[in-house]
């Protein structure tokens, strides 16, 4: 049986590999490091190029044209030109994403981001600036968006194992915490750290696959 790779053997025009968060069995410890909830969804590369977006997995498919919402949201911004990375996601009344919404594809005008990183805005290129840096452009750029296909996805300081105590309670995929001074690095990065909550879907999904 022959092998193939689920990834394109050519990154697209415009497209930057995501960063890839190291996973971990604990949060890191110390005020270098800031907590965000981790939504169950679809990893997402959002460019806007004058009046042209493009929707990137993180293998580099082009999803523009599966969630409209994204695409519309973001080709409102000010910005002629600008790169996200975020995440896709269909969520419940409460507030907690739901993956299989999500992969149904039936309910892909419902999807919006929850962006986390500016990786370029005007033509350049944001990605050697500190995280907080970045994410103070972000959410400079969304202070006043009210459109339902974007929002910013909040942060907390503070310890880490509580917030992620905390996230587990409320039924959420874990958090990824992130150390505020580090530039954006592409592929697998220990500046980016993962904890899953142990009973979340997608946690039980993927034991399942594995079994």
């Amino acid at each position: 049986m022959l092998w193939r790779s689920s990834a394109p053997k050519r990154q697209p025009v415009g497209f930057i590999e995501p960063c890839i968060p190291t996973r971990a069995d604990r949060p890191p410890v110390g005020p270098d490091w800031i907590h965000e909830i981790k939504h169950d969804g679809y990893r997402m590369i959002v460019r806007k190029k004058d009046e042209r977006v493009r929707l990137f997995t993180r293998r580099g498919y082009d999803w523009t044209d599966r969630f409209p919402r994204i695409r519309e949201a973001v080709a409102n911004l000010r910005p002629s030109a600008l790169v996200l990375d975020g995440e896709a996601v269909c969520c419940d009344p409460d507030g907690t994403a739901n993956f299989e919404k999500l992969h149904s594809q039936t309910h892909n005008d419902l999807v919006f981001l929850y962006a986390f990183d500016l990786l370029e805005l005007g033509g350049v290129d944001l990605r050697p600036d500190p995280l907080e840096q970045r994410r103070g452009a972000l959410q400079y750029l969304l202070r006043k968006v009210a459109d339902p296909g974007i929002q910013f996805n909040e942060h907390v300081e503070g310890d880490g194992a509580t917030i992620f105590e905390h996230a587990c309670r409320l039924g959420f995929e874990g958090i990824v915490s992130k150390h505020r001074q580090h530039p954006y690095r592409s592929g697998p990065s220990k500046s980016w750290i993962k904890v899953k909550n142990p009973s979340a879907p997608a946690v039980l999904r993927l034991q399942e696959e594995e079994a």
